[in-house]
């Protein structure tokens, strides 16, 4: 589970968000973290039964992300994140592939899953894999299960053209003009405080798992 202490230094963190308060209070963000990391190698070891591509010696610190921002190129200059995020990739630690993924941020804390914004040949590969093998994808996104968790999958961002590789007539234009392919489900931050949090996370996880496998197929 996530520690209410977690919580509450991400809420000052909001109100506080400058390096003179995050080191009169660095011994409370280690607490958080160590919380988080804690948290991670338990997922780790639920999300590799029921996704076997998932590798459960990864070193949980190193799936999650650093809270500090590269603020070198960016007007919002607050040095740190307001979030503890955790990067749970497929088919090894920075693959590329499709991955799981958890936020936690107070108010805004969600469990997502697929490949968001994949590089140029990814997309193209699974763009590929959506044009010959669309109705694996559509059993998948179309399920009611699928939808009451996650929505409508094809009301992601999508490009305003034709791919110019398809025509418009394609009766999967919706699917193919996608520029990310994510599962995402919103979480109250009571759900992240509960003591069996992480095996209700997982249980989300492996409603998303079949759409990990299509993708990483799809680039295969």
């Amino acid at each position: 589970m996530i520690q209410r202490h977690t919580f509450d230094f991400l809420k000052e963190l909001v109100e506080n968000n400058n390096r003179e308060w995050f080191q009169a209070n660095k011994q409370r963000y280690e607490a958080a973290r160590d919380n988080v990391i804690e948290f991670t190698g338990e997922w780790l070891k639920r999300l590799h039964k029921i996704d076997p591509s998932i590798d459960d010696t990864l070193d949980p610190k190193k799936c999650v992300m650093r809270i500090y921002r590269d603020i070198r190129f960016r007007i919002d200059k607050t040095p740190y994140k307001n979030n503890f995020g955790i990067s749970i990739p497929t088919k090894g630690l920075k693959a590329g592939r499709a991955e799981y993924y958890l936020q936690i941020s107070p108010g805004n804390s969600f469990i997502a899953g697929g490949y968001w914004m994949p590089e140029k040949d990814h997309l193209k590969a699974i763009r590929q894999e959506i044009d010959y093998n669309a109705g694996e994808l559509k059993r998948i996104i179309d399920d009611a299960g699928f939808i009451e968790l996650f929505g409508e999958f094809r009301k992601q961002d999508q490009l305003k053209s034709v791919p110019r590789e398809y025509s418009a007539e394609n009766e999967n234009i919706e699917l193919l003009k996608l520029k990310s392919f994510v599962a995402f489900h919103q979480l109250k931050d009571e759900e992240l405080l509960l003591k069996d949090a992480v095996v209700n996370v997982t249980t989300i996880c492996s409603k998303i798992y079949p759409l990990n496998v299509f993708l990483n197929n799809a680039l295969a």
